[in-house]
């Protein structure tokens, strides 16, 4: 995986093939990045990146000026991954080893972005306890917004607070908001 834009451009990142993982591809990301780009200035955000696997958005949101970061995974291996490039590239990056329901349950905190990428072969009922834990517990700035990856077989536009979704080959986006009429 690479880092699209910002500081770090360019900038190759390679995680351990043991990671149980699949990183987000490098033009689904960049697609996503163009979309955030017109919606917010990066250094102004706080980003909640849930299942963040190798923090790949992360590093992304890092390397274009954001500050406020927390990666959420339950695997020692990924959380491992995410401190030690964290420090390599001197990122302001929290991480926060837990499982993702577990924590939403429990957290107060708000965020302008929260990412999600769970595993794409979670169940439909899996996919809509995200936004239902985020919008129960207002864990969304006023004019925040929730995106959930999934791949392009899983359908969320009947979930609550869906808005629309973008396709990038086998990669869907889907975003959530709070004023989603």
């Amino acid at each position: 995986m690479r880092i699209i834009s910002g500081l770090y451009k360019s900038r190759k990142i390679v995680a351990p093939k043991t990671l149980p993982v699949r990183p987000t591809t490098d033009m689904a990301k960049e697609s996503l990045f163009n979309i955030i780009n017109n919606l917010y200035y990066f250094d102004d955000v706080s980003v909640l990146d849930l299942f963040a696997g190798t923090g790949n958005i992360s590093y992304e949101f890092a390397s274009r000026g954001t500050c406020n970061i927390t990666c959420v995974d339950q695997d020692y291996g990924c959380i491992k991954f995410i401190n030690e490039t964290a420090r390599a590239f001197d990122m302001p990056i929290e991480t926060i080893k837990s499982d993702v329901f577990k924590f939403l349950e429990r957290t107060s905190i708000k965020h302008d972005i929260i990412f999600a990428d769970p595993p794409y072969n979670f169940s439909e009922a899996q996919f809509a306890r995200i936004p239902e834990l985020v919008f129960e517990n207002k864990l969304l700035e006023d004019q925040g917004v929730l995106i959930i990856e999934h791949s392009k077989h899983t359908n969320l536009s009947q979930v609550l607070n869906y808005n629309y979704s973008k396709n990038y080959g086998g990669s869907v986006f889907s975003f959530f908001s709070a004023n989603s009429d």
